[in-house]
């Protein structure tokens, strides 16, 4: 997320870059079904990008988002622990299908369906994650948190590892 004058905003553009993120990774998978070949180069860009930005910045911004929500309405502790859960799941899922897409990208061995599936599990979770976002916490975010939430939340380090370099090249090609 960036941070500037509306956090929801940032919040909301992020989701929107996503899923147009997530409309191309689905049409290439589609190919599978029409016995195309798909463009695995693409796609393993596309999860990376995901993985090291969403994981790496955007997600862990949101948990502390989240934890000051449940402070403010405690009544949110279940669905927010959901939405929790669903950022690991999000990160396994997304682990998974960017290994088997190394795979293929590299000329190896990476069986159809199993690409198929986990192509599947990280779009469905992913999807259905922002839409619960985007439909129940950020309207909820706008009226819970104040200007010193934002800063907390705004303050939080991206996470840098291995692959930041590479998610950064990355981002370029996909025009982020």
């Amino acid at each position: 997320m960036r941070f500037m004058a509306n956090p929801i905003a940032a919040w909301h553009a992020d989701h929107v870059r996503f899923g147009r993120l997530l409309d191309k990774l689905e049409k290439e998978v589609a190919l599978f079904h029409t016995g195309e070949q798909p463009y695995y180069e693409l796609m393993r860009d596309i999860v990376l990008w995901l993985r090291h930005y969403s994981d790496g910045a955007h997600h862990p911004r949101e948990d502390a988002a989240f934890e000051r929500m449940v402070l403010r309405d405690p009544a949110l502790r279940i669905p927010v622990n959901r939405l929790l859960q669903e950022h690991r799941v999000i990160a396994y899922a997304g682990e998974s299908l960017l290994a088997r897409l190394e795979d293929a990208a590299n000329g190896g061995f990476a069986p159809r369906a199993d690409l198929e599936a986990a192509a599947a599990t990280y779009l469905v979770y992913y999807r259905g994650h922002m839409a619960t976002e985007e439909d129940m916490i950020l309207p909820r975010a706008a009226e819970l948190l104040q200007d010193a939430d934002w800063a907390a939340v705004a303050a939080v380090v991206p996470k840098e590892d291995a692959r930041t370099e590479q998610a950064l090249r990355v981002a370029r090609g996909l025009g982020l």
